[in-house]
């Protein structure tokens, strides 16, 4: 018969094994996928402070209407990386690397269909079809983790303005200034750099970075090369602060940015010419060259429901807006609004569905030196104002290493003119987690 002393006995073994077994849970690798767990291998490489990445991502798109002709087109990348935990490692507290190798192929849909859109209906396809050194960069927590200072190689869109990349529509994903100014480079393109944040509370920061900007980075030929090649014309300064709250009674996450560029190389204006001019009436004479360009953004994104009380479920609405320079970027404007939806369903609690809406504005000096075009017989030529993406989508998320994700797109007023035709587009995004 058991007493009241062995029953408590039992019960606290009982909770040192339920403890020990969260605890080791805890270690397993997050970004275990279809390969599993290596027969021991890879917990065992995580808790001594390895982990690795291997990832791929597929994007089918078929235009239904819109362009010259209907045509299939697929673009893809592999991601290989891995993160050293030098805390785990060698007791350095706070201390992390990682390396990531990216590898693009594929086609691009908006090109070979002549669509006509400001922005590709495939985010994926992008640089070139090629290798890349995406990653490779040391990150060290200083002073109780208020401060941060990230180095090496790496993109600007990793830290700020940063955003998901669900949809397929590049309107939609990832951190906008990259998609619209030559010298803000996204993944998978990466420059010398260093970046410094402090985290002023738990839910504030502030940050600053200095990027090498070099066109060079951008080549399809010796970007497997960690040196920083010859042709370095500025630098690139973002600035960004954040609130990440925990609003309402359920605590629901929220993120909120702010933030600013400046960039010291050399561009050339969209408008004049090097004589004052109007450059479209001026052939032969270069365009005038500014500096210290500039920008502005601003996101937010804020889950507002559960489902009866499942924080883990329900809807997330978010808006960006982006601003640049409007001397020399040929789109000038980006805002985008949309939802997210996670656990539609209860027999699918981790599924999710999508829904964006974006206006993309090409700077009103590139349309006033179209005007001139025509107004002096140089015409005619189509006068850009606006184009207006619209995505949906649906993610049936198998397990941890699948995602298939069914889109419809459209677009209005593709290139931002009405002269093209809207285009409609049938796609799927597919990712797994090797």
């Amino acid at each position: 018969m058991l007493t009241s002393s062995m029953m408590r006995r039992y019960a606290a073994v009982l909770a040192l094994a339920c403890a020990s077994v969260n605890g080791f849970a805890q270690e397993v690798s997050p970004n275990q996928g279809v390969t599993g767990d290596w027969g021991g291998l890879r917990t065992s490489l995580y808790q001594k402070g390895v982990d690795f990445q291997l990832g791929f991502v597929t994007e089918a798109a078929y235009n239904v209407t819109g362009g010259d002709s209907n045509l299939l087109r697929n673009a893809d990348q592999i991601a290989i990386g891995a993160t050293f935990d030098f805390e785990k490692l060698v007791g350095l507290k706070g201390g992390k690397f990682q390396v990531t190798i990216t590898d693009r192929n594929g086609q691009n849909l908006s090109a070979d269909a002549n669509l006509g859109t400001l922005m590709q209906v495939q985010e994926i396809f992008g640089r070139g079809n090629t290798f890349r050194w995406t990653q490779f960069w040391y990150d060290q927590l200083l002073f109780d983790g208020v401060l941060d200072v990230k180095l090496g190689r790496l993109g600007v869109g990793e830290d700020f303005m940063s955003f998901s990349c669900y949809f397929m529509n590049l309107s939609f994903c990832g951190s906008l200034p990259g998609n619209i100014v030559s010298t803000w480079y996204n993944w998978p393109v990466s420059q010398w750099a260093t970046r410094v944040k402090v985290n002023v509370t738990p839910e504030w920061y502030a940050q600053i970075g200095f990027y090498n900007i070099n066109p060079d980075n951008i080549r399809t030929n010796d970007v497997f090369k960690l040196n920083n090649p010859p042709g370095t014309i500025g630098t690139l300064i973002p600035v960004e602060a954040g609130w990440t709250p925990k609003l309402f009674s359920a605590g629901l996450p929220g993120a909120y940015r702010l933030g600013a560029w400046y960039d010291s190389s050399d561009q050339p204006n969209v408008f004049l010419a090097a004589n004052g001019q109007p450059l479209v009436l001026n052939p032969g004479v270069p365009a005038l060259t500014e500096n210290n360009g500039w920008g502005w953004y601003a996101m937010a994104q804020q889950q507002v429901t559960t489902v009866r009380g499942d924080a883990s479920r329900g809807l997330t609405v978010f808006a960006n807006f982006v601003q640049a320079d409007r001397d020399t970027a040929t789109i000038d404007q980006v805002f985008i609004v949309g939802i997210f939806f996670t656990g539609p369903f209860d027999a699918r609690p981790q599924d999710d569905i999508g829904f964006a809406v974006g206006r993309t504005h090409v700077n009103n000096n590139v349309a006033q030196g179209q005007q001139l075009q025509n107004a002096n017989g140089l015409g005619p030529v189509a006068v850009q104002s606006n184009e207006y993406p619209f995505e949906l989508y649906y993610t049936f998320n198998i397990g941890n290493w699948l995602a298939l994700r069914p889109n419809m797109q459209y677009i209005l007023h593709p290139g931002g003119t009405s002269e093209n035709s809207n285009v409609f587009v049938l796609g799927l995004k597919a990712s797994v987690k090797f």
